[in-house]
Protein backbone atom coordinates (compact mmCIF):
# COMPACT_ATOMS: atom_id res chain seq x y z
CA UNK A 1 0.00 0.00 0.00
CA UNK A 2 1.43 3.39 -1.00
CA UNK A 3 -1.48 5.48 0.34
CA UNK A 4 -2.58 6.05 3.94
CA UNK A 5 -5.37 8.29 5.20
CA UNK A 6 -5.59 9.39 8.83
CA UNK A 7 -7.77 11.87 10.69
CA UNK A 8 -6.80 14.95 12.67
CA UNK A 9 -8.32 18.36 13.37
CA UNK A 10 -7.56 22.01 12.73
CA UNK A 11 -8.66 25.05 14.72
CA UNK A 12 -10.88 27.74 13.21
CA UNK A 13 -12.13 30.11 15.88
CA UNK A 14 -14.07 28.02 18.37
CA UNK A 15 -14.51 25.18 15.88
CA UNK A 16 -12.17 22.25 15.33
CA UNK A 17 -13.00 21.04 11.81
CA UNK A 18 -11.91 17.54 10.79
CA UNK A 19 -8.82 17.23 8.59
CA UNK A 20 -7.88 14.21 6.49
CA UNK A 21 -4.13 13.60 6.45
CA UNK A 22 -3.44 11.78 3.16
CA UNK A 23 0.08 10.39 2.67
CA UNK A 24 1.11 9.05 -0.73
CA UNK A 25 4.39 7.41 -1.71
CA UNK A 26 5.30 7.61 -5.40
CA UNK A 27 8.25 6.65 -7.55
CA UNK A 28 10.73 9.35 -8.47
CA UNK A 29 13.48 11.34 -6.87
CA UNK A 30 13.20 11.42 -3.05
CA UNK A 31 11.19 14.44 -1.92
CA UNK A 32 8.88 15.46 0.91
CA UNK A 33 6.01 17.84 0.05
CA UNK A 34 3.14 19.06 2.23
CA UNK A 35 0.13 20.62 0.49
CA UNK A 36 -3.30 21.79 1.66
CA UNK A 37 -2.76 25.42 2.69
CA UNK A 38 -0.15 24.78 5.42
CA UNK A 39 1.49 27.64 7.29
CA UNK A 40 5.18 27.82 8.17
CA UNK A 41 4.83 25.59 11.27
CA UNK A 42 3.12 22.85 9.26
CA UNK A 43 5.62 23.07 6.40
CA UNK A 44 8.43 22.63 8.92
CA UNK A 45 6.81 19.34 10.02
CA UNK A 46 8.73 17.44 7.33
CA UNK A 47 12.03 18.12 9.13
CA UNK A 48 10.63 17.21 12.55
CA UNK A 49 8.95 14.06 11.21
CA UNK A 50 12.06 12.93 9.32
CA UNK A 51 14.29 13.26 12.41
CA UNK A 52 11.68 11.68 14.73
CA UNK A 53 11.28 8.64 12.46
CA UNK A 54 15.01 8.10 12.15
CA UNK A 55 15.66 8.51 15.90
CA UNK A 56 12.82 6.10 16.65
CA UNK A 57 14.46 3.37 14.55
CA UNK A 58 12.26 3.62 11.42
CA UNK A 59 13.31 4.03 7.82
CA UNK A 60 12.46 7.03 5.69
CA UNK A 61 11.30 5.55 2.37
CA UNK A 62 13.52 6.86 -0.46
CA UNK A 63 10.51 7.87 -2.54
CA UNK A 64 8.48 10.94 -3.39
CA UNK A 65 6.36 11.63 -0.27
CA UNK A 66 3.30 13.82 -0.72
CA UNK A 67 1.17 14.82 2.27
CA UNK A 68 -2.21 16.40 1.56
CA UNK A 69 -4.14 18.07 4.37
CA UNK A 70 -7.77 18.15 3.24
CA UNK A 71 -9.91 20.18 2.81
CA UNK A 72 -7.42 22.22 0.83
CA UNK A 73 -9.13 25.58 1.41
CA UNK A 74 -8.96 25.33 5.22
CA UNK A 75 -5.82 27.02 6.65
CA UNK A 76 -3.65 24.66 8.72
CA UNK A 77 -1.38 25.91 11.50
CA UNK A 78 0.77 24.63 14.38
CA UNK A 79 2.58 21.31 14.79
CA UNK A 80 -0.47 19.24 15.77
CA UNK A 81 -0.36 17.31 12.47
CA UNK A 82 3.15 15.88 13.09
CA UNK A 83 1.94 12.63 14.64
CA UNK A 84 -0.60 11.91 11.91
CA UNK A 85 1.96 12.64 9.17
CA UNK A 86 4.55 10.33 10.74
CA UNK A 87 2.04 7.50 11.18
CA UNK A 88 0.82 7.99 7.61
CA UNK A 89 4.35 7.56 6.26
CA UNK A 90 4.87 4.41 8.33
CA UNK A 91 1.52 2.93 7.26
CA UNK A 92 2.04 3.81 3.57
CA UNK A 93 5.49 2.19 3.63
CA UNK A 94 4.07 -0.83 5.52
CA UNK A 95 6.36 -0.38 8.51
CA UNK A 96 3.27 -0.51 10.74
CA UNK A 97 -0.09 -2.11 9.93
CA UNK A 98 -2.66 0.29 8.51
CA UNK A 99 -5.62 -1.60 9.95
CA UNK A 100 -7.24 0.18 12.84
CA UNK A 101 -5.94 3.68 12.06
CA UNK A 102 -9.39 4.73 10.80
CA UNK A 103 -10.86 4.23 14.29
CA UNK A 104 -8.71 7.02 15.75
CA UNK A 105 -7.94 10.70 15.40
CA UNK A 106 -4.43 11.96 16.07
CA UNK A 107 -2.90 15.20 17.31
CA UNK A 108 0.57 15.85 18.62
CA UNK A 109 3.79 17.68 17.89
CA UNK A 110 6.93 15.58 17.54
CA UNK A 111 10.31 16.41 18.95
CA UNK A 112 13.38 15.34 17.00
CA UNK A 113 13.79 12.40 19.36
CA UNK A 114 10.24 11.15 18.75
CA UNK A 115 8.68 12.41 21.97
CA UNK A 116 5.17 13.88 21.82
CA UNK A 117 4.91 17.51 22.90
CA UNK A 118 1.68 19.16 24.06
CA UNK A 119 -0.48 21.06 21.61
CA UNK A 120 -2.86 24.00 21.85
CA UNK A 121 -6.60 23.37 21.66
CA UNK A 122 -6.80 19.71 22.73
CA UNK A 123 -10.01 20.31 24.68
CA UNK A 124 -11.63 22.17 21.78
CA UNK A 125 -10.75 19.29 19.45
CA UNK A 126 -12.13 16.68 21.85
CA UNK A 127 -15.25 18.79 22.34
CA UNK A 128 -15.77 19.01 18.56
CA UNK A 129 -15.41 15.23 18.19
CA UNK A 130 -18.19 14.57 20.68
CA UNK A 131 -20.40 17.32 19.30
CA UNK A 132 -20.39 15.75 15.82
CA UNK A 133 -21.84 12.50 17.23
CA UNK A 134 -20.79 10.31 14.38
CA UNK A 135 -22.33 6.87 14.00
CA UNK A 136 -19.08 5.33 15.13
CA UNK A 137 -17.21 7.76 17.34
CA UNK A 138 -13.43 7.73 17.02
CA UNK A 139 -10.96 7.60 19.84
CA UNK A 140 -8.42 10.38 20.21
CA UNK A 141 -4.67 9.83 20.64
CA UNK A 142 -2.96 12.86 22.17
CA UNK A 143 0.29 13.68 23.99
CA UNK A 144 0.30 12.68 27.64
CA UNK A 145 0.47 16.35 28.72
CA UNK A 146 -2.90 17.01 27.02
CA UNK A 147 -4.72 13.93 28.36
CA UNK A 148 -6.34 15.52 31.44
CA UNK A 149 -7.50 18.47 29.38
CA UNK A 150 -8.99 16.42 26.53
CA UNK A 151 -10.66 13.98 28.94
CA UNK A 152 -12.74 16.75 30.52
CA UNK A 153 -15.28 16.07 27.77
CA UNK A 154 -17.51 13.33 29.15
CA UNK A 155 -17.54 10.03 27.24
CA UNK A 156 -14.56 11.07 25.10
CA UNK A 157 -12.20 8.13 24.46
CA UNK A 158 -8.76 9.62 25.11
CA UNK A 159 -5.58 7.58 24.68
CA UNK A 160 -2.43 9.40 25.84
CA UNK A 161 1.06 8.57 24.62
CA UNK A 162 4.54 9.76 25.49
CA UNK A 163 6.39 8.91 22.28
CA UNK A 164 5.87 7.99 18.66
CA UNK A 165 7.06 4.46 19.46
CA UNK A 166 4.25 3.99 22.00
CA UNK A 167 1.66 4.98 19.39
CA UNK A 168 3.17 2.61 16.83
CA UNK A 169 3.24 -0.25 19.34
CA UNK A 170 -0.49 0.28 19.93
CA UNK A 171 -1.23 -0.80 16.34
CA UNK A 172 1.14 -3.76 16.30
CA UNK A 173 -0.69 -7.01 17.04
CA UNK A 174 1.21 -10.00 18.31
CA UNK A 175 3.32 -11.25 21.17
CA UNK A 176 4.88 -8.48 23.21
CA UNK A 177 2.69 -5.73 21.76
CA UNK A 178 1.84 -2.89 24.13
CA UNK A 179 -1.56 -1.21 23.95
CA UNK A 180 -2.29 2.35 25.01
CA UNK A 181 -4.66 2.61 27.97
CA UNK A 182 -7.76 4.78 27.84
CA UNK A 183 -7.36 7.84 30.05
CA UNK A 184 -9.96 8.10 32.81
CA UNK A 185 -8.62 11.03 34.78
CA UNK A 186 -10.66 14.15 35.39
CA UNK A 187 -9.27 17.11 37.26
CA UNK A 188 -11.27 17.84 40.40
CA UNK A 189 -12.52 21.32 41.05
CA UNK A 190 -9.87 23.16 42.99
CA UNK A 191 -10.94 24.97 46.17
CA UNK A 192 -11.86 28.62 45.87
CA UNK A 193 -8.86 30.74 46.79
CA UNK A 194 -10.26 34.21 46.13
CA UNK A 195 -9.77 36.78 48.90
CA UNK A 196 -12.67 36.92 51.35
CA UNK A 197 -15.22 39.74 51.56
CA UNK A 198 -14.95 39.53 55.34
CA UNK A 199 -11.62 41.37 55.02
CA UNK A 200 -13.30 44.46 53.55
CA UNK A 201 -14.07 47.08 56.21
CA UNK A 202 -17.22 49.14 55.78
CA UNK A 203 -18.50 49.78 52.22
CA UNK A 204 -21.81 48.08 52.95
CA UNK A 205 -23.56 49.71 49.99
CA UNK A 206 -20.85 48.58 47.58
CA UNK A 207 -20.94 45.05 48.99
CA UNK A 208 -24.70 44.91 48.57
CA UNK A 209 -24.43 46.18 44.97
CA UNK A 210 -21.86 43.52 44.13
CA UNK A 211 -24.11 40.86 45.68
CA UNK A 212 -26.92 42.00 43.41
CA UNK A 213 -24.57 42.03 40.42
CA UNK A 214 -23.38 38.49 41.15
CA UNK A 215 -26.92 37.15 41.56
CA UNK A 216 -28.15 38.52 38.22
CA UNK A 217 -24.82 38.61 36.28
CA UNK A 218 -25.09 42.40 35.97
CA UNK A 219 -22.22 44.66 34.93
CA UNK A 220 -20.84 47.14 37.50
CA UNK A 221 -18.97 50.45 37.47
CA UNK A 222 -17.41 51.58 40.77
CA UNK A 223 -16.58 55.29 40.99
CA UNK A 224 -14.56 56.71 43.86
CA UNK A 225 -11.32 58.30 45.06
CA UNK A 226 -8.00 56.45 45.33
CA UNK A 227 -7.84 54.02 48.23
CA UNK A 228 -11.61 53.70 48.61
CA UNK A 229 -11.38 49.93 48.06
CA UNK A 230 -12.61 49.59 44.44
CA UNK A 231 -9.91 47.13 43.37
CA UNK A 232 -10.16 45.29 46.68
CA UNK A 233 -13.88 44.76 46.16
CA UNK A 234 -13.45 43.71 42.53
CA UNK A 235 -10.77 41.12 43.33
CA UNK A 236 -13.18 39.44 45.77
CA UNK A 237 -16.15 39.53 43.42
CA UNK A 238 -15.50 36.15 41.69
CA UNK A 239 -15.89 34.44 45.06
CA UNK A 240 -19.57 35.45 45.07
CA UNK A 241 -20.49 33.93 41.72
CA UNK A 242 -22.60 30.75 41.53
CA UNK A 243 -20.88 27.46 40.63
CA UNK A 244 -20.30 26.75 36.96
CA UNK A 245 -22.49 24.21 35.20
CA UNK A 246 -21.02 21.47 33.02
CA UNK A 247 -21.75 23.28 29.75
CA UNK A 248 -20.43 26.60 31.08
CA UNK A 249 -17.24 24.93 32.31
CA UNK A 250 -16.65 23.24 28.95
CA UNK A 251 -17.22 26.43 26.96
CA UNK A 252 -14.93 28.46 29.20
CA UNK A 253 -12.23 25.78 29.22
CA UNK A 254 -12.43 25.40 25.43
CA UNK A 255 -11.66 29.10 24.96
CA UNK A 256 -8.73 28.84 27.35
CA UNK A 257 -7.52 25.75 25.50
CA UNK A 258 -7.58 27.52 22.13
CA UNK A 259 -5.53 30.35 23.61
CA UNK A 260 -3.08 27.82 25.05
CA UNK A 261 -3.53 28.90 28.67
CA UNK A 262 -5.87 26.29 30.13
CA UNK A 263 -4.91 24.28 33.19
CA UNK A 264 -7.07 21.29 34.26
CA UNK A 265 -6.55 22.39 37.87
CA UNK A 266 -8.79 25.39 37.11
CA UNK A 267 -11.67 23.23 35.90
CA UNK A 268 -15.02 24.76 36.95
CA UNK A 269 -13.26 27.92 38.13
CA UNK A 270 -14.71 31.14 36.78
CA UNK A 271 -11.97 33.13 35.02
CA UNK A 272 -10.94 36.56 36.28
CA UNK A 273 -9.19 38.70 33.67
CA UNK A 274 -7.71 42.10 34.50
CA UNK A 275 -5.95 43.61 31.46
CA UNK A 276 -3.85 46.76 31.88
CA UNK A 277 -5.21 50.04 30.55
CA UNK A 278 -2.53 50.04 27.83
CA UNK A 279 -4.23 46.99 26.25
CA UNK A 280 -4.96 47.30 22.52
CA UNK A 281 -8.35 46.65 20.94
CA UNK A 282 -7.00 43.48 19.29
CA UNK A 283 -5.78 42.15 22.63
CA UNK A 284 -9.14 42.97 24.22
CA UNK A 285 -11.53 41.45 21.66
CA UNK A 286 -9.19 39.10 19.76
CA UNK A 287 -7.61 39.02 16.35
CA UNK A 288 -4.41 38.06 14.59
CA UNK A 289 -3.80 35.57 11.82
CA UNK A 290 -5.14 33.04 12.53
CA UNK A 291 -7.67 34.76 14.84
CA UNK A 292 -7.12 34.16 18.53
CA UNK A 293 -9.53 34.94 21.39
CA UNK A 294 -9.02 38.19 23.29
CA UNK A 295 -9.62 39.16 26.91
CA UNK A 296 -13.40 39.39 26.50
CA UNK A 297 -13.47 35.75 25.35
CA UNK A 298 -10.93 34.54 27.90
CA UNK A 299 -13.31 35.97 30.53
CA UNK A 300 -16.24 33.94 29.11
CA UNK A 301 -18.55 32.91 31.99
CA UNK A 302 -16.29 34.85 34.32
CA UNK A 303 -15.26 38.41 35.21
CA UNK A 304 -13.52 41.07 33.12
CA UNK A 305 -12.13 43.73 35.46
CA UNK A 306 -11.09 47.04 33.89
CA UNK A 307 -9.36 49.22 36.45
CA UNK A 308 -8.83 52.93 35.70
CA UNK A 309 -11.50 52.76 33.01
CA UNK A 310 -10.99 56.28 31.52
CA UNK A 311 -7.27 55.55 31.02
CA UNK A 312 -8.12 52.97 28.36
CA UNK A 313 -8.08 54.26 24.80
CA UNK A 314 -11.60 55.29 23.86
CA UNK A 315 -11.55 53.18 20.71
CA UNK A 316 -10.59 50.18 22.83
CA UNK A 317 -13.53 50.72 25.17
CA UNK A 318 -16.00 51.11 22.32
CA UNK A 319 -15.37 47.55 21.14
CA UNK A 320 -16.98 46.34 24.38
CA UNK A 321 -20.41 47.53 23.27
CA UNK A 322 -21.20 44.59 20.99
CA UNK A 323 -20.14 41.74 23.33
CA UNK A 324 -21.92 43.36 26.28
CA UNK A 325 -25.16 43.15 24.30
CA UNK A 326 -24.77 39.91 22.34
CA UNK A 327 -22.41 37.79 24.44
CA UNK A 328 -20.17 37.01 21.48
CA UNK A 329 -17.58 38.67 19.28
CA UNK A 330 -16.96 38.24 15.55
CA UNK A 331 -13.42 38.72 14.24
CA UNK A 332 -13.56 39.51 10.51
CA UNK A 333 -10.52 39.59 8.29
CA UNK A 334 -10.13 39.61 4.52
CA UNK A 335 -9.28 35.91 4.36
CA UNK A 336 -11.38 34.48 7.20
CA UNK A 337 -13.91 35.11 9.93
CA UNK A 338 -14.05 33.67 13.43
CA UNK A 339 -16.72 33.81 16.15
CA UNK A 340 -15.77 33.62 19.82
CA UNK A 341 -18.08 33.58 22.86
CA UNK A 342 -17.81 36.61 25.14
CA UNK A 343 -20.48 36.33 27.82
CA UNK A 344 -18.56 37.95 30.65
CA UNK A 345 -19.42 40.12 33.64
CA UNK A 346 -17.86 43.55 33.35
CA UNK A 347 -16.59 45.07 36.59
CA UNK A 348 -14.97 48.46 36.04
CA UNK A 349 -13.47 51.04 38.36
CA UNK A 350 -12.53 54.68 37.89
CA UNK A 351 -11.73 57.91 39.68
CA UNK A 352 -14.17 60.82 39.32
CA UNK A 353 -11.52 63.23 38.00
CA UNK A 354 -7.84 63.26 36.85
CA UNK A 355 -6.49 63.76 40.38
CA UNK A 356 -9.08 61.39 41.82
CA UNK A 357 -10.26 63.53 44.73
CA UNK A 358 -13.37 65.20 43.31
CA UNK A 359 -16.05 65.30 46.02
CA UNK A 360 -13.69 64.09 48.77
CA UNK A 361 -14.29 65.56 52.22
CA UNK A 362 -10.67 66.72 52.36
CA UNK A 363 -11.23 69.16 49.52
CA UNK A 364 -7.90 68.17 47.95
CA UNK A 365 -9.25 68.24 44.39
CA UNK A 366 -7.89 71.12 42.31
CA UNK A 367 -9.35 69.99 38.99
CA UNK A 368 -11.50 72.49 37.13
CA UNK A 369 -15.06 71.41 36.32
CA UNK A 370 -14.09 71.32 32.65
CA UNK A 371 -11.11 69.02 33.34
CA UNK A 372 -13.25 66.67 35.43
CA UNK A 373 -15.94 66.60 32.75
CA UNK A 374 -13.38 65.85 30.01
CA UNK A 375 -12.01 63.02 32.12
CA UNK A 376 -15.44 61.50 32.67
CA UNK A 377 -16.35 61.94 29.01
CA UNK A 378 -13.59 59.49 28.07
CA UNK A 379 -16.21 56.84 28.88
CA UNK A 380 -18.85 57.28 26.22
CA UNK A 381 -22.57 57.52 26.92
CA UNK A 382 -23.45 54.39 24.85
CA UNK A 383 -20.98 52.31 26.88
CA UNK A 384 -22.26 53.71 30.20
CA UNK A 385 -25.80 52.96 29.09
CA UNK A 386 -24.86 49.26 28.89
CA UNK A 387 -23.52 49.10 32.46
CA UNK A 388 -26.33 48.02 34.79
CA UNK A 389 -24.97 49.26 38.12
CA UNK A 390 -23.09 52.55 38.47
CA UNK A 391 -22.18 53.19 42.08
CA UNK A 392 -20.22 55.77 44.05
CA UNK A 393 -17.69 54.25 46.48
CA UNK A 394 -16.93 56.76 49.21
CA UNK A 395 -13.58 57.06 50.95
CA UNK A 396 -13.23 55.20 54.23
CA UNK A 397 -13.57 57.29 57.42
CA UNK A 398 -10.46 57.32 59.60
CA UNK A 399 -12.23 55.56 62.47
CA UNK A 400 -13.29 52.67 60.20
CA UNK A 401 -9.79 52.01 58.89
CA UNK A 402 -8.43 50.97 62.27
CA UNK A 403 -11.50 48.96 63.27
CA UNK A 404 -11.71 45.19 63.07
CA UNK A 405 -13.31 43.79 59.93
CA UNK A 406 -16.75 42.51 60.82
CA UNK A 407 -18.44 41.99 57.45
CA UNK A 408 -20.02 38.84 56.07
CA UNK A 409 -17.79 36.20 54.52
CA UNK A 410 -17.81 35.50 50.81
CA UNK A 411 -19.31 32.07 51.53
CA UNK A 412 -22.35 33.55 53.28
CA UNK A 413 -23.01 36.02 50.47
CA UNK A 414 -22.37 33.36 47.80
CA UNK A 415 -25.02 31.13 49.36
CA UNK A 416 -27.68 33.82 48.86
CA UNK A 417 -26.41 34.49 45.35
CA UNK A 418 -26.60 30.79 44.44
CA UNK A 419 -30.17 30.56 45.72
CA UNK A 420 -31.31 33.61 43.75
CA UNK A 421 -29.51 32.33 40.66
CA UNK A 422 -31.24 28.96 40.99
CA UNK A 423 -34.64 30.66 41.18
CA UNK A 424 -33.89 32.58 37.99
CA UNK A 425 -32.94 29.43 36.11
CA UNK A 426 -36.05 27.62 37.36
CA UNK A 427 -38.33 30.52 36.42
CA UNK A 428 -36.95 31.61 33.05
CA UNK A 429 -33.98 29.38 32.20
CA UNK A 430 -31.41 32.21 32.22
CA UNK A 431 -30.01 34.94 34.52
CA UNK A 432 -31.96 38.17 34.76
CA UNK A 433 -29.34 40.15 32.87
CA UNK A 434 -29.99 38.11 29.71
CA UNK A 435 -33.77 38.66 29.61
CA UNK A 436 -35.14 39.92 26.30
CA UNK A 437 -37.66 42.83 26.23
CA UNK A 438 -40.64 40.49 25.94
CA UNK A 439 -39.35 38.43 28.87
CA UNK A 440 -38.82 41.61 30.91
CA UNK A 441 -42.50 42.46 30.44
CA UNK A 442 -43.40 38.99 31.68
CA UNK A 443 -41.05 38.47 34.62
CA UNK A 444 -40.03 41.97 35.76
CA UNK A 445 -43.25 43.97 35.57
CA UNK A 446 -43.70 46.02 38.79
CA UNK A 447 -46.98 46.91 40.45
CA UNK A 448 -48.67 50.28 39.83
CA UNK A 449 -46.73 52.11 42.55
CA UNK A 450 -43.41 50.72 41.37
CA UNK A 451 -44.22 51.60 37.77
CA UNK A 452 -45.00 55.22 38.71
CA UNK A 453 -41.74 55.47 40.66
CA UNK A 454 -39.69 54.10 37.78
CA UNK A 455 -41.32 56.35 35.18
CA UNK A 456 -40.73 59.41 37.35
CA UNK A 457 -37.04 58.50 37.69
CA UNK A 458 -36.78 57.91 33.96
CA UNK A 459 -38.20 61.37 33.18
CA UNK A 460 -36.10 63.16 35.77
CA UNK A 461 -32.82 61.43 34.90
CA UNK A 462 -33.48 61.31 31.14
CA UNK A 463 -32.86 57.58 30.84
CA UNK A 464 -32.96 55.70 27.56
CA UNK A 465 -35.21 52.71 26.94
CA UNK A 466 -32.18 50.48 27.47
CA UNK A 467 -31.54 52.02 30.90
CA UNK A 468 -35.22 51.56 31.79
CA UNK A 469 -35.06 47.85 30.99
CA UNK A 470 -31.78 47.39 32.83
CA UNK A 471 -33.18 48.97 36.00
CA UNK A 472 -36.13 46.59 35.78
CA UNK A 473 -33.77 43.61 35.51
CA UNK A 474 -31.73 44.79 38.50
CA UNK A 475 -34.95 45.23 40.48
CA UNK A 476 -35.98 41.69 39.58
CA UNK A 477 -32.65 40.43 40.93
CA UNK A 478 -33.12 42.39 44.17
CA UNK A 479 -36.54 40.79 44.54
CA UNK A 480 -35.02 37.35 43.96
CA UNK A 481 -32.43 37.95 46.70
CA UNK A 482 -35.28 38.84 49.05
CA UNK A 483 -37.35 35.81 48.06
CA UNK A 484 -40.13 38.02 46.67
CA UNK A 485 -42.36 36.71 43.90
CA UNK A 486 -43.18 40.14 42.45
CA UNK A 487 -41.16 43.32 41.92
CA UNK A 488 -42.23 45.83 44.60
CA UNK A 489 -41.60 49.60 44.87
CA UNK A 490 -38.77 49.07 47.37
CA UNK A 491 -36.97 46.87 44.83
CA UNK A 492 -37.40 49.56 42.17
CA UNK A 493 -36.13 52.24 44.56
CA UNK A 494 -32.98 50.28 45.38
CA UNK A 495 -32.32 49.57 41.69
CA UNK A 496 -32.66 53.29 40.89
CA UNK A 497 -30.02 54.09 43.52
CA UNK A 498 -27.63 51.72 41.74
CA UNK A 499 -28.10 53.60 38.44
CA UNK A 500 -26.31 56.82 39.32
CA UNK A 501 -25.27 59.03 36.40
CA UNK A 502 -21.52 59.55 36.20
CA UNK A 503 -21.87 63.33 36.04
CA UNK A 504 -23.50 63.33 39.49
CA UNK A 505 -20.19 62.50 41.20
Amino acid sequence: MSLAVLRSRALAGMDAPAVSVEVHLANGLPAFTIVGLPDAEVREAKDRVRAALQNSGFTIPPRRITVNLAPADLPKESGRFDLAIALGILAASQQIPGEGLARYEFAGELSLSGELRPIRGALAMSFAMQREREEKARAFIVPLANADEAALVSEAAIYPARTLLEVCAHFVRGAGSVQLARHQGKAPASPVDYPDFAEVKGQQTAKRALEVAAAGTHSVLLIGPPGAGKSMLASRFPGLLPPMGEDEALESAAVQSIAGGFSPQRWRRRPFRSPHHTTSSVALVGGGNPPRPGEVSLAHHGVLFLDELPEFDRRVLEVLREPLESGQITISRAARQADFPARFQLVAAMNPCPCGWLGHVSGKCRCTPEAAQRYQDRVSGPLLDRIDIQLAVAAMPAESIGAQADGESSAAIAARVAQAHAWQLARQGKPNQRLAPREIDRYCRPDAAGDRLLRAAMQQLHWSARAYHRVLKVARTIADLGGAEHVAPEHIAEAIQYRRALREH
